[in-house]
């Protein structure tokens, strides 16, 4: 059975660090994953990134699974339906028929939207998803009846916490069983909040991060970081630099975003024609 290192990171209760992916293509998603060894996870971000759900997002999964051998980073995605919608369930079920070790659903602001993604997440009992995909169980490389034994306990169910509302619920939503991440060792149906700092900023009528949140963002953070490590929960963040990683690693959180496929590949041309033209 392939790896799944975010699941893996998150047990040790060490940071999970990774990287968010927002263009398609097979040999992109799989340049991007075998970049280090110490990256967990990727987000495959259907959301703001340009990858189709279908059937880009598939082939990203694949190779992003296959990239190393025993199997790549943990591939995540972000589905483009937001918690105030009635459509995330049938992209819930795309992503995970995809092969995706997780979902990362945007704008998630109540205790019953986050139910509501928990069940479309889970196979019955514990769930309503269905089982019909003849590609999923062949990305993690098992069976199909492996597959369906192990799901309920594998895949990680991830909500945004982005606006005022959800800050307001989000001891609410932190109790929905299956959107909280316990720090046991047996990780069944417990998953992760993930503050989304751009949306948080906007909805709390300030400016979005540059590169660090305004003061009173950073407090409404804090806030969301504490609650969930007082009930025994992790928690996830964005960030786009390795300094603001590490910096939000030494402060507790528990999955973090490091930078993004276009941040990376930007920086570093901007870097290398700096050093050959002499002005850096």
């Amino acid at each position: 059975m392939a790896l799944h290192p975010l699941k893996q990171a998150l047990k040790s209760n060490k940071p999970a660090f990774g990287a968010w992916l927002t263009l398609p293509g097979t040999f992109h998603a799989r340049t991007v994953a075998k970049s280090s060894s110490d990256l967990s996870w990727i987000a495959v971000d259907c959301e703001h990134g340009l990858i189709p759900l279908l059937p880009a997002a598939a082939e990203s999964i694949a190779a992003i699974e296959g990239a190393r051998p025993g199997g790549g980073p943990s591939a995540i995605v972000r589905i483009p339906a937001t918690g105030v919608t009635n459509s995330s369930s049938w992209q819930i079920k795309y992503a995970l028929d995809g092969g995706a070790r997780g979902v990362i659903v945007p704008l998630v602001s109540t205790a019953a939207k986050a139910r509501e993604i928990v069940a479309d997440s889970r196979f019955p009992p514990l769930g309503r998803r269905g089982f019909g995909s003849p590609f999923t169980h062949e990305t993690w490389g098992i069976t199909t009846s492996d597959y369906i034994a192990s799901a309920n306990d594998s895949i990680l169910v991830m909500i945004q916490i982005e606006n005022k509302e959800a800050v307001d619920n989000v001891s609410e939503i932190a109790k929905v069983d299956g959107v909280e991440l316990t720090v046991a060792v047996k990780l069944s149906n417990k998953d992760v909040l993930f503050i989304g700092p751009y949306d948080l900023s906007i909805s709390l009528g300030y400016p979005t991060p540059n590169p660090d949140p305004h003061p009173n963002v950073e407090q409404v953070i804090q806030k969301i970081l504490h609650a969930a490590h007082a009930s025994g929960k992790k928690c996830a963040i964005y960030c786009t630099s390795g300094k603001q990683a590490a910096l939000r690693a030494q402060e507790g959180f528990d999955m973090i975003n490091v930078t993004s496929d276009m941040g990376a590949m930007s920086e570093a041309i901007a870097q290398h024609i700096a050093v050959a033209s002499g002005t850096k």
